[in-house]
């Protein structure tokens, strides 16, 4: 399953492993989901996971880096016809529109109003474990 994964989940994943956002993560990281995204997106994972606030091994931070990028699909997509509320949350629904991903998973939704996602699934980590929990075998 394809899909964006906003940073603020990947930073709560690795912060809080036993919560939802912690599910997910360990759901990328078993190769169950896939991740869609960019040099943009790729750039931002690197550049908040490496904030000193959140304490992270740098050797840790640069192997989930390298995994992200490696088991990832790097997409190239284009520029939304109208603007997010959040400008850098752009990228996010650009690459979930270029790649057909199932879900963009933020803890942002509101920064995502539905009117200007051209379709694209705009999910809690809540509600993207519930859909996916839910859905066929």
């Amino acid at each position: 399953m394809r899909i964006v994964l906003d940073t603020n989940v990947l930073v709560a994943g690795l912060l809080s492993p036993f919560g939802t956002p912690g599910e997910i993560v360990r759901m990328v990281s078993s190769g169950e989901l896939t991740l869609c995204l960019d040099a943009r997106v790729l750039s931002e994972y690197a550049e908040v996971l490496r904030r000193p606030k959140f304490g992270f091994d740098e050797d840790a931070v640069a192997a989930l880096l390298d995994y992200v990028e490696y088991r990832g699909l790097v997409v190239a997509s284009s520029p939304l016809p109208t603007a997010l509320p959040d400008t850098d949350d752009e990228p996010f629904l650009e690459i979930a529109l270029a790649c057909d991903a199932e879900y963009v998973v933020t803890g942002n939704r509101a920064h995502f109003p539905e009117a200007l996602c051209s379709g694209a699934t705009v999910v809690s980590p809540a509600e993207f474990v519930a859909a996916y929990r839910g859905r066929p075998a």
